[in-house]
């Protein structure tokens, strides 16, 4: 079990139990995408099309990827000031407050339980693990590989007193990597540290990282408040109701950070990874006054072509009332001021 937090709220349950409980793990809010009918035999087929894929180089367009020189220079102007730089994938160092937030830090080779097997990054992080300023605060969305990298965990310099923010159900791995403070948090609970607060809030996803331990642990998006600033890091999400309503409770935010790659195909993905339109959709039902497009670029996971995402983002958000300055893509290692 976890040790309980200090500045922990829990939320309190309407009639008892979450909606979003079962007796078997946690489900996803009511509303949300499914996959559609048939959607197991095509399984097979996508997974061969994509080993195919994956043997072949991703040539990276120049500029994709800031050396670490340039990405710790970067880091290094910004002292002192709100920031959020892209290391990659959904993996984020946010600067609120004066803390640094270390988000879903999948920085190894492989997003896999083995070491050089299953999907393998072609475009390297931003910042080395072992070259990583000193994190004052670790948030991990969800159990999934490409978020929850074990291998990156336990080279985090000074691991044992950085303290973590987790869903239900991940607090014993966290301290089984070495990790001595961590809060498991249900949707809403609210935790402060460090003049930082952090919200947990339900997205539309899954877990695993087995065979039979699906849905076992929860999944969750995180609103973070220092100094008047609001962000929100949605980890792994579909589109679906849920967001207006999180928008009508938690709104408005200075800037939303929201997945638009590993969509394809839709019959599959639909339930659990937004496209570029769906994922200006949930920052727009946020109320958010700027937008960020992360979880590409990175690894091929699905079947779009690896710069689609970026390409259709850009459309997707002036459409839906965005100013260019006001719709954010990085290049991996950059860091934005807030």
């Amino acid at each position: 079990m976890s040790r309980p937090a200090v500045g922990l709220t829990r939320a309190a349950a309407a009639g008892g139990r979450p909606e979003h409980h079962t007796d078997r793990g946690f489900r996803n809010p009511p509303g949300s995408p499914v996959r559609e009918p048939g959607w197991e035999r095509e399984m097979g087929a996508f997974l061969k099309r994509l080993n195919r894929r994956r043997k072949q180089p991703v040539p990276l367009p120049d500029g994709h990827v800031l050396s670490p020189q340039a990405a710790l220079a970067g880091l290094a102007a910004a002292a002192g000031r709100d920031s959020v730089t892209w290391l990659g994938h959904a993996a984020f160092l946010i600067r609120l407050g004066g803390r640094t937030i270390l988000c879903d830090p999948w920085l190894s080779d492989h997003a896999s339980p083995l070491r050089g097997f299953g999907p393998r990054r072609y475009a390297p992080p931003g910042i080395p693990v072992d070259r990583l300023p000193p994190v004052d605060l670790l948030l991990l969305s969800h159990c999934h590989y490409d978020h929850l990298c074990t291998r990156t965990l336990k080279a985090l310099p000074g691991r044992h007193g950085v303290p973590a923010a987790v869903p239900l159900g991940l607090g014993r791995m966290l301290h089984r990597l070495g990790y001595r403070t961590v809060a498991e948090l249900d949707w809403h609970d609210r935790l402060e540290t460090g003049g930082v607060t952090v919200t947990a809030l339900p997205a539309i996803h899954g877990s695993a990282r087995g065979l039979f331990d699906r849905d076992r642990t929860l999944w969750c998006s995180y609103l973070l408040e220092a100094g008047g600033r609001r962000v929100w890091f949605g980890g792994d999400s579909a589109h679906g109701p849920v967001f207006a309503e999180l928008g009508e409770r938690y709104g408005p935010v200075d800037l939303a950070i929201v997945g638009i790659g590993a969509y394809q195909p839709r019959s599959i993905m639909r339930a659990v990874h937004a496209d570029p339109e769906e994922g200006v959709a949930i920052a727009r039902d946020l109320r958010a006054a700027r937008v960020l497009g992360m979880h590409w670029g990175t690894v091929l996971l699905t079947e779009e072509e690896p710069f689609e995402p970026p390409a259709r983002f850009g459309p997707a958000a002036r459409a839906a009332g965005y100013a260019e300055a006001d719709a954010w893509l990085l290049r991996i290692g950059e860091t934005r001021l807030l």
